[in-house]
């Protein structure tokens, strides 16, 4: 396995994040500032640069599919650019509040909600975006679908479960391999986390947790919800069967979570060392993690999306690339001028974007 440099590109400010378009050919890079660079997968080269958002862009989302991109800022205003032509195609104030999370959708459509249905099945794809304690739906013209309910506290995440993929073969025409049938959306403050359903948008379930979450993911599969928090330590919810499960004794907050395609590990930040948890069976509580060392402390994680590689890079620059399933982990090191605040990899998980604190984004190659 090699790993080269693809190559490299500097924004004006602290690269914020990162997002690749559903076909990987075009990178998305948002700076702190407030601009968006679309750059060419293949050369670099710069395709566009967006406005963004004044003040400062927050983060970024491409539209499942098609070439659609999403951004959200301090200025409360959730903004959509065709990343063909650069150009803007819509926006919605959502208030005073920071733009701060967002989340594309596309699900099964259920009866209760004929009006999203389309043709396939499928609903249309609806954005969900926070912005304090508000959640809403926009469609891809910006027009607001649903509000929901104030949350009790400022949003800190959003996490969308898996959606079933079809499978002729089932009686409902979807896969059995997905423990939430219903795709669903969570979103976490201080206290806790609320399940809404994607559809109906009714919520679904709540779940009480006792301080800040900074970070929130699902396991591909759907048996697992993470919680990366305030404490110092990881919580976990298995949803569908009532039942969690909490790891403590990190040495820093948690805001680092990725999942492996096959839901089996687990990698978090939280210390000099990242952590990988077997989630399989009776879950990760009690079991010892296996440990990757790192020379300061970790500060991004990201599994490929479709193969088994780890990505993580630590505060002075390390980034390194491990296979959790092989004795001898560690697969590839390289050293970066400054701590990595961003990883995507391209739908194909041939390249990984790396975003960093001074600005720098890379783009590295991997190689059988």
């Amino acid at each position: 396995m090699n790993l080269s440099k693809h190559w490299a590109a500097t924004l004006d400010d602290y690269a914020i994040d990162l997002g690749w378009s559903p076909d990987g050919t075009i990178l998305a890079a948002a700076s702190a500032a407030g601009s968006v660079t679309l750059y060419d997968a293949t050369t670099g080269t710069i395709r566009h640069v967006l406005t963004g958002h004044d003040n400062g862009t927050n983060c970024i989302a491409w539209q499942p599919v098609g070439s659609e991109l999403a951004t959200g800022g301090q200025d409360g205003f959730v903004r959509f650019w065709d990343a063909i032509t650069g150009r803007q195609t819509a926006e919605t104030k959502l208030g005073t509040a920071w733009v701060e999370h967002l989340a594309w959708s596309s699900s099964h459509a259920q009866p209760s909600a004929p009006a999203l249905s389309s043709p396939n099945g499928l609903t249309s794809q609806l954005l969900f975006a926070s912005a304090g304690k508000k959640l809403v739906a926009l469609k891809s013209d910006g027009a607001l679908t649903h509000t929901f309910p104030d949350a009790p506290k400022t949003i800190t995440a959003l996490a969308l479960s898996p959606a079933p993929t079809p499978d002729l073969s089932s009686p409902n025409g979807l896969s059995s391999q997905i423990s939430t049938p219903t795709p669903m959306l969570s979103a976490a403050y201080f206290g806790g986390v609320c399940n809404w359903n994607t559809t109906t948008f009714a919520a679904e379930k709540e779940l009480p947790y006792g301080n800040t979450i900074h970070a929130l993911t699902w396991s591909p599969d759907g048996r697992w919800l993470v919680a990366g928090c305030q404490d110092n330590a990881v919580h976990l919810w298995m949803p569908a069967g009532d039942e969690e499960f909490h790891m403590s004794g990190y040495e820093t907050k948690l805001k680092e979570l990725s999942f492996s395609r096959d839901s089996k590990w687990l990698a978090t930040g939280g210390g000099r060392d990242a952590c990988v948890w077997d989630c399989t069976g009776a879950g990760p509580e009690g079991r010892e993690p296996m440990l990757l060392p790192h020379s300061t402390r970790v500060c991004a994680v990201a599994f490929q999306h479709q193969h088994g590689l780890l990505a993580t890079a630590a505060a002075s620059g390390e980034f390194c690339l491990w296979s959790p399933s092989r004795k001898n982990p560690l697969i590839a090191e390289a050293k970066m001028p400054s701590a990595a605040t961003k990883f995507a990899w391209s739908p194909d998980d041939s390249l990984l974007a790396v975003g960093t604190e001074k600005g720098a984004v890379f783009v590295f190659k991997i190689t059988d």
